[in-house]
């Protein structure tokens, strides 16, 4: 018997051995537990994968696809930040903003640029990065159909997108106004909306202000009938979570972006040439597209050669004479292109008037400016720097840039110098230039109008193959903004600022023109 085990102690036995099993098996998750990595966070995953997933809708003022691919205010910014970053881009587009939204929340992108409005509605369930433009909301309706003065008036039918900050909007405006209705639509976009009150299919949409302007370029029946919101904020979605990583790198982008001047230099390179609108200049010069353009379109085509866009040298025209051969100014200037006797004879130019030998001759003028930029300027500003030496006189621009560049702006702006340009017309200012007085104030607004001349025509009419176009790109009158400058500099120097010309400016004035070219 003494050799015989007892039921019981085969139990115990049988219940260690047990334990002992599972303290193995314990020890051996903890160290599992212990060996394995701690998971990724966003920012690290988009950096293994080598690229950060954007959802976007197409629109002027977005993304849209162009020649080369994708272009457009926010894809230069996301691509900004992806550089940034050291990865790539994977847009992914949707005009449903609802669904947009929803895959941002359930984290199957990184973030939405889509130039959507940050309302309180959606910061209950979403988190925007730093604001980077500011608009307003518009109520549009065809002109030459009434005008309503306020949402009572808003009786025939009113469409917007679906889940979009105007649909939003209009629930808190329907508290005060019980029978306003709209609908709702997921299948457009916005340039459809436009498109559809042109049509007279709806009569009223709700546009934002920076969508609206660029399609009244070219659509100048868009009229504005009131503002429906206070100035509101477009910016980046994220999804709310507790994972800063990419959020926190997007916070210190956008800081970046707006210290070094980038962010101001794209405002400027999509909206700079955008001016308050004019309804009856907008409509003369689609009329002159369609009447005048036809006779003169093989001539600019030619002259343009290989390294000009076509469209550009015609919205040059336009801006010089309307495309009208025999014009003529007082100072002597004459022809489509507008040339000095001077500049016609160096170019071989036997008769002005002859609407091909102008175009020839502004072609391999404009040429010629533009091989005194410095050759560290890029596009577009390259550009926009050669249009005023070609209008003011290459020194006068050259003088502006100093000024520019002793005030602690950069010369190789656009966007700095245009503010500089002006005070060339005050003593004070022009007295420490090498060229001296000039009308700084027209080469700014010569520049904007061929801007914004060449952006209808780059929709109207199409390329020369194997030419690229100029990538152009909402700023408010330059002068007033060199005045305000002239008026700081004027603090630190204890400086008058004179407002008036001299009489001998005045003089000077009815002589500039001609000796402009001279001097290039």
């Amino acid at each position: 018997m003494s050799g015989t085990q007892s039921p019981i102690s085969a139990a115990k036995v049988s219940l260690l051995q047990t334990l002992i099993k599972a303290i193995i098996a314990m020890l051996g998750l903890v160290l599992l537990i212990g060996c394995s990595e701690p998971p990724l966070t966003q920012l690290e995953q988009v950096q293994k994968q080598g690229y950060i997933k954007v959802y976007t809708r197409i629109a002027p003022t977005t993304m849209y696809v162009g020649e080369d691919g994708f272009t457009g205010f926010e894809y230069e910014l996301v691509k900004l930040f992806a550089d940034d970053l050291g990865v790539r881009v994977q847009i992914v587009t949707e005009n449903d903003i609802a669904y947009m939204l929803g895959e941002i929340q359930q984290g199957h992108a990184d973030f939405a640029a889509a130039g959507l409005s940050v309302t309180a509605k959606r910061e209950q369930t979403l988190r925007f990065g730093p604001p980077y433009q500011q608009i307003s909301s518009k109520l549009v309706y065809k002109q030459g159909n009434r005008r309503p003065r306020d949402f009572n008036q808003v009786d025939k039918k009113l469409a917007v997108m679906a889940n979009s900050s105007h649909s939003e909007e209009l629930r808190k405006i329907q508290l005060d106004y019980p029978k306003l209705s709209w609908v709702e639509r997921s299948d457009v976009t916005s340039q459809d909306l436009l498109d559809e009150v042109l049509a007279e299919n709806i009569d009223y949409t709700i546009a934002d202000s920076n969508e609206l302007d660029l399609a009244r370029q070219v659509n100048f029946e868009l009229a504005v009938a009131f503002n429906i919101s206070q100035p509101e904020s477009l910016a980046w979605v994220f999804k709310k979570q507790k994972d800063h990583s990419l959020y926190a790198k997007a916070i210190e982008f956008f800081s970046k972006v707006r210290a070094d001047g980038t962010l101001d230099y794209l405002i400027e390179r999509y909206y700079g040439h955008l001016s308050k609108f004019d309804y009856v200049g907008s409509r003369e010069f689609l009329r002159a597209i369609d009447s005048k353009l036809p006779t003169f379109k093989s001539d600019f085509y030619e002259a343009a050669g290989n390294d000009l866009d076509w469209r550009f040298l015609a919205a040059m025209g336009y801006q010089e004479s309307h495309w009208e051969p025999d014009a003529k100014s007082p100072t002597g200037v004459r022809g489509l292109m507008m040339l000095t006797l001077d500049t016609a004879k160096d170019l071989g130019i036997a008769d002005r008037t002859d609407p091909k030998q102008s175009i020839f001759g502004g072609a391999e003028y404009f040429r010629e400016v533009k091989k005194k930029v410095p050759d560290r300027i890029t596009e577009p500003d390259r550009t926009w720097f050669a249009l005023a030496g070609y209008n003011v006189g290459f020194g006068h621009l050259e003088d502006a840039r100093r000024l520019t560049e002793q005030a602690g702006e950069d010369p190789d702006k656009w966007l700095s110098v245009k503010k500089y340009l002006p005070l060339l017309r005050q003593k004070k200012w022009y007295s420490q230039t090498r060229y001296g007085y000039a009308r700084g104030d027209e080469p700014v607004r010569y520049v904007n109008n061929i801007r914004r001349y060449y952006q209808v025509l780059l929709q109207v009419e199409e390329p020369k193959p194997g030419v690229e176009e100029l990538l152009d790109e909402h700023v408010e009158d330059t002068v007033e903004e060199a005045k305000i400058i002239s008026a700081g500099l004027d603090e630190e120097n204890n400086l008058e600022l004179d407002t008036e010309e001299t009489d001998e400016q005045k003089s000077t004035d009815e002589q500039d023109q001609t000796s402009d070219q001279q001097q290039n």
